[in-house]
């Protein structure tokens, strides 16, 4: 394996690593369900492969070189995860929460942790730019540029399969603890304001990246 792989290996797990809306939401769906939390971290890893294929594709050269664009999926994206924020809050708020409102343990449950992983990691604008900087550092010269940018999206994906799964897995492991009531709603009610948080900011970021 080349020193140029293992670095952005390093890179790349530190990216996917780093606290956001992603990991909140997966983790507000694992106090859920054990299986609500691993279709979520699945939705998140799908999210990331539409932003790697779109950086392979070049695609992504458009957001970087069109500010409306940008802007557009910006506010899409703040909306959604200011929504999600707003959501969790209020349930956590409720005298008596109905189980649902903390994810859902059901097959319906499932279905939206996987959902909303997804649109939470696809809607956010900066990912697809962030890739398609990041990609090329990483292709030697004279390397087949094609095949080289694949495998390291891949790699990307890959560490994103591991990771919120294990996220996932691990907050189920506590999952005694996290769902009784007081504390259910103390994890939704700070998962809630940390989207609401990220939702904010998004929306109140300059339209200039």
């Amino acid at each position: 394996m080349d020193a140029q792989l293992i670095a952005f290996i390093g890179v790349a797990a530190g990216m996917v690593a780093m606290p956001g809306a992603d990991f909140t939401v997966v983790v507000r769906h694992a106090v859920a369900s054990r299986h609500a939390g691993v279709a979520c971290a699945v939705g998140v890893a799908g999210g990331l492969l539409v932003h790697t294929a779109l950086a392979v594709a070049g695609l992504a050269a458009l957001l970087a070189t069109v500010p409306l664009l940008y802007r557009t999926l910006q506010i899409a994206g703040g909306v959604y995860v200011l929504y999600l924020g707003v959501r969790a809050v209020r349930a956590a708020l409720r005298a008596q929460p109905e189980p649902s409102d903390f994810a859902g343990a059901t097959a319906s449950g499932v279905g939206r942790g996987l959902r909303q992983g997804f649109l939470t990691n696809v809607l956010n604008p900066k990912a697809p730019v962030l890739f398609l900087s990041l990609l090329p550092q990483f292709v030697p010269d004279g390397a087949a540029v094609l095949p080289r940018t694949l495998l390291l999206a891949g790699i990307v994906v890959l560490l994103a399969l591991i990771w919120f799964p294990a996220v996932a897995l691990l907050v189920d492991r506590l999952g005694r603890w996290l769902r009784r009531p007081r504390t259910a709603r103390a994890v939704e009610g700070a998962s809630g304001g940390a989207l609401t948080v990220l939702g904010a900011t998004l929306l109140a970021q300059s339209p200039a990246h």
